[in-house]
């Protein structure tokens, strides 16, 4: 059981640091699949620099938890995405976003495998 949550828990990590990859050399494609148009200037800069270092930062925090078995580890992806959730849900309630519920669900899920590894695969505190 613990050798597939490990995987698991690799998958996220690796699918984040692809995500966060794309937004360096590809953020046309990527942007597209999260919903999103390309800005300009400085906005252009701003859209690719804060989800870049935004999944390659999910990406590292999980790639740590698991090669130090520290608990600690995974509560900042956890946290991070646990706020794009509830931050979703708040421009959908205040500033007429969509409801992004498909995406809201794979981020509390994400929340709940992350949030569960800690809890088997971590031996430090």
């Amino acid at each position: 059981m613990n050798k597939l949550l490990r995987i698991v828990v690799a998958l996220t990590a690796l699918i984040f640091a692809s995500l966060g990859l794309r937004w360096l050399v590809a953020p046309e494609g990527v942007a597209a699949e999260l919903g999103m148009t390309m800005m300009t200037g400085v906005g252009l800069s701003t859209q690719i620099g804060d989800m870049g270092s935004f999944f390659l930062s999910l990406s590292l925090f999980i790639v740590l938890a698991l090669t130090t078995g520290r608990r600690s580890w995974y509560y900042p992806p956890i946290v991070l995405l646990g706020l794009t959730a509830i931050m979703r849900t708040m421009a959908w309630m205040f500033h007429g976003a969509s409801l992004a519920v498909d995406m809201i669900v794979v981020e509390l899920v994400v929340c709940a495998i992350l949030y569960f590894g800690s809890s088997k695969l971590a031996t430090q505190d």
